[in-house]
């Protein structure tokens, strides 16, 4: 099963690529890799969540918007490639978290990402990862990430 279908069946429809809010593209590819940009739980160019984890939105809602925002990536990846099914497997993952201080459930909020890629692409969405824990994100997001797609060879 390719993994455009698994998503498919999965109920997962991968949206056109979210248009940048500042001046950068989606995503690059550079060799035999894909690089994104800092994908942000968008939806029809509308923020999904917005605030900081621990305050203003739970655990699991953060999880939820890292899984976005790598929905998010994915369709970054997909208007490079023109289809998922060329991807190798999924190098990196960085995660960065709105939340207070103190908090330090950031690798906790990117499982929601992490999860959902290993769900996609079985052994090849096992992936290298940072989690970071930062005091503020563009449009006041909750959670952007950004990843390293390796390609298929022709």
């Amino acid at each position: 099963m390719s993994y455009e279908e698994k998503l498919s069946d999965m109920g997962v429809n991968i949206p056109a690529v979210p248009k940048p809010v500042a001046a950068y593209i989606p995503a690059v590819r550079a060799g035999s890799c894909v690089y994104t940009s800092g994908q942000l739980p968008l939806v029809d160019g509308k923020l999904m969540f917005s605030g900081k984890i621990d305050r203003d939105l739970s655990m699991e809602e953060g999880c939820r918007a890292a899984r976005l925002c790598v929905i998010n990536c994915l369709a970054a990846i997909k208007s490079v490639l023109g289809t998922l099914d060329n991807i190798e497997r999924i190098v990196k993952v960085t995660g960065f978290v709105n939340s207070i201080s103190g908090f330090t459930g950031q690798p906790q909020v990117i499982n929601g990402a992490s999860d959902f890629l290993i769900e996609v692409f079985g052994e090849k969405g096992q992936h290298a990862r940072a989690a970071v824990g930062v005091s503020e994100l563009p449009l006041d997001s909750a959670v952007e990430i950004e990843m390293i797609a390796l390609v298929k060879e022709p």
